[in-house]
């Protein structure tokens, strides 16, 4: 469509260009970003000519700084109009950028930095986030010990507070007030990298999925209009960061090519108070708002005054993201928060994926929307539905592995440095088809409802989770031989990992263990991927050939005991018992 994107000739392009360049031409003073940042109330507004020169001053800092085209930059940056800046700086000038979440630790840091080889990292001096600072610089001064790759750190400035600065590190603003605040854009091929995003997988290391130039633009762009029904002039609130996918779809890269004026939410639904996100509604009036529902979830506790307290007449469209949401926050997030009155958009896509692919709208006006439910396939994707046996399933009432049938302009391209393990994973269970590695149900209507992942991802809080990658962690432990970990449904974060954990010589100090376990998962890989809870067992219930039988431990933790299913293949059937005795301790234990 005319106006989504500039084209150069034969086919060349530049991102920075369609974000930025082509609304100052047209409206240089509209508002690009509003920085809602933590503290209450000191929302910052930055307009297209504005961003445009932050890019610019940023761009050349790094062309200053050796950062060439195709060359790789980690940002570890909370969400903010230079995170956005660094961003758009890194394909203004062609080089890939690596956004890493800020919550992850220096070893998360540094595994990414060394398997893209990163010849920069973009951050702060410190974050702020809940009233509470964040040591940033400090976590990627521990990381880039270990990555040969990283010649140069750049720190920014959130807090007055001082940080250690060594030889390779850069003050940022320093370096842009003496750049220049206009940079060529580098001409790309539509194929070009564009940037990649680090994702987890059901087996080792997470995976730097690679998006590219123009599909992935388009179509960050299209669904960003469509499905939430963005006009001109909205003010377009996603609350994601932009340490992941939804944040670079929806936060940054959909909405300025859209020239829309995008909210960058820097706090907690939290902070101050349970009405942080309907005040900033009120106060920014917002008309779009994107939300997880597990944020839902966990507000729906502190009851409806917090949101009744603030004027929402302003929205229009509200949109959930992350993880299906159940039929509880489906209905308070509707009745409660938009009044009944606004649209309520259930949207199902993947970093995979680059954007939304099934969603409620766009449809024909006043078309029915189920709640609970993603419902119907965006343009040009044809979703399917597959048996065990690899055919595809017909007619509707029926459940499946959901597959796509055609590619899309936003699909990944492949796993950085890894194509072998792109193509095993979504295009070999299936083949001709890409596998989306969730289970869904086609209703008797012919809508599609998304059931949960069918392999050991969980998705805790919305963050998409490998149970390999925390008992990999966990088996660090030098008193742990094995564990196996597990998702369990969870009533605010949607799903909890659960641990069972084999000591050696069964040790005396369990408690001890216990806690020495979380500190390892916090900082191999997060503080958001800690299991809830660590069941001390004596073995794991193994088939012959040693595969771990997970489906048990999900029924045992679910209380689903008596249907236990076949276990035959069981090395010793007996392991059940004993499993199924120590949770019921356990939990008799922790209920006292």
């Amino acid at each position: 469509p005319a106006g989504t994107a500039r084209w150069f000739l034969g086919g060349r392009l530049n991102v920075s260009v369609n974000c930025l360049d082509q609304h100052v031409e047209k409206s240089p003073n509209r508002v690009a970003l509003i920085w809602e940042r933590d503290e209450p109330g000191t929302a910052v507004h930055v307009t297209y000519r504005e961003l445009l020169d932050l890019t610019c001053r940023l761009a050349n800092t790094l062309k200053k700084y050796g950062i060439q085209k195709g060359d790789r930059v980690a940002i570890y940056m909370p969400v903010s109009p230079l995170s956005v800046a660094s961003m758009l700086a890194c394909a203004r000038i062609g080089a890939v950028h690596s956004v890493v979440f800020a919550g992850f630790s220096a070893e998360s840091l540094a595994g990414r930095i060394l398997d893209s080889g990163c010849k920069a990292v973009i951050t702060y001096n410190q974050g702020v986030r809940g009233g509470r600072i964040i040591e940033l610089k400090a976590t990627v001064d521990e990381a880039v010990k270990n990555c040969p790759s990283i010649k140069h750190v750049f720190v920014a400035k959130r807090t007055d507070n001082k940080v250690q600065m060594s030889d390779c590190d850069i003050p940022l603003e320093e370096e842009m007030t003496k750049a220049a605040s206009v940079c060529t854009p580098e001409s790309m091929d539509s194929e070009d990298m564009l940037f990649m995003l680090y994702t987890s997988g059901s087996t080792g290391k997470p995976k730097g999925i690679v998006h590219t130039q123009a599909g992935y633009l388009l179509y960050a762009a299209l669904t960003h209009k469509y499905v939430f029904d963005y006009q001109q002039g909205d003010v377009f609130g996603c609350v994601a960061d932009i340490g992941w996918i939804t944040g670079h779809s929806y936060v940054v890269y959909g909405p300025l090519c859209n020239g829309a004026t995008s909210v960058l939410f820097e706090s907690t639904p939290l902070y101050p108070d349970p009405g942080r996100y309907w005040e900033v509604v009120q106060r920014l009036k917002i008309n779009q708002f994107y939300a997880a529902p597990t944020a839902i979830r966990l507000l729906l506790n502190y009851g409806e005054e917090w949101v009744k307290k603030y004027d929402r007449s302003s929205l229009k469209t509200l949109g959930s993201v992350g993880e299906p949401i159940n039929k509880e926050a489906w209905q308070w997030f509707y009745h409660v928060v938009g009044e009944g009155r606004c649209t309520l958009v259930d949207t199902w896509w993947q970093t995979e994926t680059g954007g939304i692919c099934i969603a409620p709208r766009p449809s024909e006006e006043k078309a029915e929307i189920v709640p609970a439910m993603a419902m119907r396939p965006f343009f040009g994707i044809v979703p399917v539905l597959m048996d065990e046996n690899g055919k595809v399933i017909e007619g509707n009432d029926v459940s499946g592995a959901l597959c796509i049938a055609q590619p899309w302009p936003g699909m990944a391209r492949t796993i950085y440095g890894d194509h072998q393990r792109f193509v095993d994973v979504y295009f070999r269970a299936y083949p001709g088809y890409y596998f989306t590695g969730d289970g869904a149900y086609r209703t008797k209507k012919g809508y599609y409802q998304i059931t949960g992942r069918m392999d050991d991802v969980i998705n805790i809080s919305g963050h998409r989770l490998g149970t390999a990658e925390i008992e990999d962690a966990m088996a660090d432990h030098p008193e742990v031989p094995e564990t196996a970990v597990i998702g369990y449904p969870h009533k605010i974060k949607g799903e909890g990992a659960f641990a069972f954990v084999v000591l050696k010589e069964q040790a005396a100090h369990v408690d001890r263990v216990k806690e020495e376990l979380k500190t390892i998962v916090a900082s191999k890989i997060a503080k958001y991927a800690v299991p809830d809870h660590i069941l001390v067992v004596k073995r794991l219930p193994k088939t012959r050939s040693g595969k771990i039988m997970r489906r048990l431990l999900r029924k045992v933790v679910t209380e689903q005991s008596n249907d236990m299913g076949d276990v035959t293949t069981l090395d010793d059937p007996s392991v059940v018992k004993e499993i199924l005795d120590a949770y019921q301790k356990y939990k008799e234990k922790s209920s006292s």
